[in-house]
């Protein structure tokens, strides 16, 4: 399995929004709003990096009120 972070940024006043609708996503462990240059942090999970790539791409940037995302996946060194 490939976890990630997933560090996202919405219009302004919708990162409440954006995070419960991205909770609800098959493939998103947890989903919160936070403060700083970043509204809204979410953990994924699949089974590649492919799987990955599409989870984020098909079905997390397609929410209303996002404007841009990071992801960053999870290293074990």
């Amino acid at each position: 399995m490939v976890q990630a972070y997933i560090l996202i940024q919405t219009e302004v006043g919708k990162a409440s929004t954006v995070a419960d609708v991205i909770s609800k996503i098959h493939g998103i462990i947890q989903a919160e709003d936070v403060t700083g240059p970043y509204d809204v942090i979410a953990r994924a999970e699949a089974s590649s990096v492919d799987e990955l790539g599409r989870l984020v791409v098909a079905e997390v940037q397609r929410v209303t009120g996002i404007t841009r995302t990071l992801t960053c996946p999870v290293v074990h060194l």
